[in-house]
């Protein structure tokens, strides 16, 4: 029965993410690539796509896949033909990036940047009036930090001194535990630091990761690329995405019996794209798991400034493992935290980290060396990753602002995230969870049979169907499902709440209107 199903899945979801257990309960992600092994062989180039690393060939990541360079084309035509479609732009929901849709930056961090970049102005008279007294103060601190007192000049493999120091103190602000600046890696965003994790734990395809499903396809990119296992666990749709200890055990025992060595168990909290929080008895509960099974807790944590219920409460995995007792020589953490996400938004500055606790001094050693290859991460990445772990403070002469920059932005988005909620659940067959965190509601879509009848007539996933029909009548972008994984014979779309505020009840119009249009095309 599994292996019939994984085999109708197979030919379902080509060009798509996808994860279907077979009989073995094992994962496979069809390469949109795999015709070109029908192609001649005798190309006049000597790099085709069947002699290059064929795990570049599997890795999928669906975010910016096939629906966003539909987009792209669509974009494309109406800069050509403003008259060419229906709607007059794209509207970008497919990805976490802020900015892009018009959130603005928060002014003191731009301010220490600008000033940090050049160094000159700080000796300027002009700028104690163009610039915040506490921004300039901060600007003279880092850039005295900086070897060379250049931006634009290499930095330790881990960061600058200085920088560490400044995070780390943030991270005991935050916890109430201490944090150790030398187990701060400072990275290009944490995409580079999960793959730096991924690098070092997998061996080879006998080497598994427990990752969540629905998962950000960072993590199924990540272990692919680096030869490994993804082993699944799903999270339960019907108590809001919830994580059971339980489905952990039982994925566990299942890929020892297949003679799969799971090393990692990978957490998304808040959560991408499902948007749960995770409560704190049932973070207690996993770390428990991940001491008792010996395996490395990767924490993913970049929305832990985005929370939008009052019931709920980002709580770091470090504070939890550390209020429980276990300290370095009781379990393996690596925590992951961005400057893309949160209310400040910088995606495109690049700028992360990973605290790295309770490894041995010589595999600390090779995780400096792996770190070491890539020299350093970018310098403005770094200066906004301290920035973020120590805004402005109580006195400062920003602080007032940046409190109000900064609750405006949580706030609206709270406010969208309800709104775009609401909306989903009125639509026909549609059902969504509460967004308690993120940026993203993931609703599921029983799609009529005769829709699933014309996407299997295309070749494509039911979800990518119906989200490039959604495309194509709205200019809405959103990604299916398949590409995050799903049950079996569900169907989702992953839809950001980043569109500004003034533009959520148009988006809602549209997507309403196509909605009702292609239940009634298809409507059994």
């Amino acid at each position: 029965m599994r292996k019939s199903a994984a085999d109708r899945f197979r030919h379902l979801f080509n060009r798509s993410l996808v994860f279907v257990r077979n009989q073995n309960q094992q994962y496979h992600h069809p390469s949109p690539l795999r015709s070109l092994s029908s192609m001649a062989s005798d190309s006049p180039f000597p790099v085709t796509a069947q002699n290059i690393n064929p795990q570049v060939l599997k890795c999928q990541y669906a975010v910016r896949g096939e629906i966003v360079t539909l987009a792209q084309n669509l974009q494309k035509a109406l800069q050509a033909n403003p008259d060419a479609h229906s709607f007059d732009e794209i509207i970008y929901c497919n990805i976490g990036n802020p900015q892009s849709l018009g959130q603005q930056p928060i002014t003191f961090f731009r301010e220490v940047l600008a000033l940090c970049d050049y160094p000159a102005l700080l000796d300027k008279s002009e700028t104690q009036g163009l610039f915040s007294a506490d921004s300039i103060e901060r600007a003279w601190q880092i850039v005295d930090q900086i070897p060379g007192r250049a931006t634009g000049a290499y930095s330790h493999s881990q960061g600058i001194q200085g920088l560490r120091d400044t995070i780390a103190a943030g991270i005991e602000e935050r916890d109430g535990f201490p944090c150790n600046a030398n187990d701060i890696f400072l990275t290009d965003g944490a995409s580079p630091a999960v793959h730096m994790m991924m690098q070092l734990l997998i061996r080879s395809e006998k080497d598994g990761i427990l990752c969540p499903i629905p998962q950000y396809p960072l993590y199924s990119a990540s272990i692919t690329l680096h030869g490994g296992h993804l082993v699944p666990y799903y999270l339960d749709e019907a108590t809001g995405w919830g994580l059971e200890i339980s489905e952990l055990k039982k994925q566990l025992e299942d890929a020892k019996s297949k003679g799969i060595s799971v090393r990692a168990l990978a957490v998304i909290n808040p959560g991408n794209p499902t948007g749960q929080v995770l409560a704190e008895d049932n973070q207690r509960a996993i770390v428990e798991f991940c001491k008792q099974e010996g395996l490395v807790l990767l924490a993913d944590e970049v929305y832990q400034e985005n929370v939008y219920v009052p019931e709920k409460k980002f709580h770091s995995f470090k504070k939890v493992s550390r209020s429980m007792g276990y300290g370095d020589n009781d379990i393996c953490l690596v925590s992951f935290q961005s400057v893309s996400k949160g209310y400040h938004g910088e995606c495109g500055k690049r700028g992360g980290y990973m605290e790295v606790t309770g490894f041995s001094p010589d595999v600390r050693e090779q995780i400096y060396k792996v770190a070491s290859v890539n020299l350093c991460s970018n310098i403005t990445g770094q200066i906004l990753a301290s920035l973020i772990m120590s805004p402005p403070k109580v006195g400062d002469e920003s602080y007032e602002s940046f409190m109000a920059e900064r609750g405006a932005i949580l706030s609206s988005l709270t406010t969208r995230a309800k709104a775009l909620e609401e909306a989903l659940n009125k639509l026909e067959g549609v059902t969504c969870n509460k967004a308690e965190g993120a940026m993203y509601l993931f609703p599921r879509i029983r799609l009529p049979e005769k829709a699933i009848k014309a996407a299997e007539a295309e070749k494509s996933a039911p979800d990518a169907f119906y989200c490039k029909r959604l495309l194509n009548a709205t200019g809405i972008v959103v990604v299916p499902g398949s590409g995050f994984g799903q049950v079996p014979g569900t169907w989702h779309f992953r839809c950001t709440i980043l569109p500004q505020e003034d533009r959520i009840p148009a988006i809602v119009t549209r997507l309403t209107e196509f909605h009702q249009k292609f239940m009634d095309e298809f409507r059994d």
